[in-house]
């Protein structure tokens, strides 16, 4: 809700003091740089330092990025705070995806993931039309209070994930919990073995040299994340045009409410992940997907007939906003199995690496495309637009059919 809310409505808050579009769009861009460095650092951290420590840290910087706009009235400084706003949002939103997975049974990993991609639906729906009516009161830094109280209740919430140092509070067949149990009993059962072992290999490196150490890059890049990443970096471009203009496409072609278009497509995308227990792990994400991208096909040829063969505004109104429906079956399918196939084809301890992998994807290729759309869109217009993010689409299920394990 914080990071939905302060996206949404931070261009609103610049312009009331004076701020031009272009300096909002580079702060929009200041805080996809940020969150994406940051996602590329907290993976070895959330794996080498734990899940609980990250998401501390993220919620203190954020806090500290929207409790600063409160002291100033001055649209310069901003640039720090969007920094701290996208470092903070990014490090909270990675570790807490690898803790859901730990506490998740293998067996239903998708399920599990699904479920808990309901944040994204709730915080679409609920944080931009909350923060938008804060900014809109007197005096307009009220934004700032909400956003900052709403991220000191994710904070408290943290001190209640203790299950790094108490495993026993998951369930049996909690993966991280499985995962401790089975390595304490390997250890037991080799212990003498392993030492003996150990000491060799102490006199095997004092007489070779150090051994060799994992090497940065290694650290940050899972490649064992790829076949659930690569699929979507191509996909997320069509999300970036539903985030960024969907809004304006429905403003330039008269439609009287285009906001229904989010708040339909989280309601289905619930919808969807309620249910996702019927299907994601009981069949083979390569057969799950075509289904997923085949609703998002349909929806975007529904957005091209309101701007092409439709000309009766009720009819057009109501096939632009069903249209939302449909692409909310889409991305709340879509989105979550790429994201299992990626921490399933991974070993459990370099989670936190792949999980940041994963959403930094999203992140590059929904913020490098909105770029691209832009100048399309100015040259073409919205129809050739839509038809490029619909071979997005297309070309994903050709890198998931290449990339996706055969099991």
């Amino acid at each position: 809700m914080a990071g939905q809310g302060l996206n949404s409505s931070t261009s609103v808050y610049v312009a009331l003091y004076g701020g031009t579009a272009a300096y909002a769009g580079v702060l929009a861009a200041v805080f996809s740089g940020a969150a994406a460095v940051v996602r590329l650092l907290s993976g070895p951290l959330i794996d080498g330092r734990g899940r609980r420590i990250v998401m501390l840290f993220g919620f203190a910087v954020l806090i500290v990025g929207t409790v600063g706009p409160l002291f100033t009235h001055d649209v310069a400084p901003f640039v720090v705070f969007r920094i701290l706003q996208g470092a903070g949002f990014s490090a909270v939103t990675t570790a807490s995806a690898t803790a859901a997975a730990d506490a998740l049974p293998a067996s239903r990993m998708g399920e599990g993931i699904g479920y808990y991609g309901l944040g994204q639906a709730l915080s679409m729906s609920v944080g931009p039309a909350l923060a938008l009516a804060l900014v809109s009161t007197d005096p307009p830094e009220n934004l700032f209070v909400g956003v900052t109280a709403i991220a000191v209740v994710g904070l408290s919430m943290i001190f209640l994930c203790r299950y790094e140092k108490h495993p026993e509070m998951l369930p049996e067949e909690a993966v991280y919990r499985r995962r401790l149990e089975e390595g304490e009993s390997e250890a037991a059962r080799t212990g003498a073995a392993e030492a003996a072992e150990t000491t060799t290999s102490t006199e095997q490196s004092r007489m070779e040299g150090r051994p060799k150490r994992e090497s940065i890059a290694s650290r940050i890049f899972e490649k064992h994340a790829l076949p659930g990443t690569l699929p979507m970096i191509v996909l997320s471009p069509a999300f970036g045009f539903v985030i960024f203009f969907v809004g304006l496409y429905g403003a330039s072609l008269g439609v009287g409410n285009a906001g229904l278009f989010y708040t339909l497509s989280a309601v289905s995308m619930i919808l969807v992940r309620l249910k996702s227990g019927a299907f994601m792990d009981r069949f083979a994400p390569i057969v799950i997907l075509p289904v997923a991208l085949a609703c998002g096909l349909v929806a975007f040829a529904m957005l091209v007939a309101c701007g092409t063969v439709l000309d009766g505004a009720p009819v057009r109104d109501a096939v632009f906003n069903l249209s939302g429906i449909v692409y909310g079956f889409c991305i709340g399918i879509a989105l979550p199995l790429n994201q299992s196939v990626a921490v399933k084809n991974t070993p459990p301890e370099r989670w936190g690496a792949a999980n940041a992998l994963f959403q930094l994807a999203n992140d590059v290729g929904i913020g490098g495309a909105c770029v691209i759309w832009g100048i399309v869109n100015d040259c073409f217009g919205f129809p050739v637009t839509i038809c490029c993010a619909m071979c997005c689409i297309a070309a994903s299920y050709f890198v998931a059919r290449a990339v996706y394990p055969k099991e």
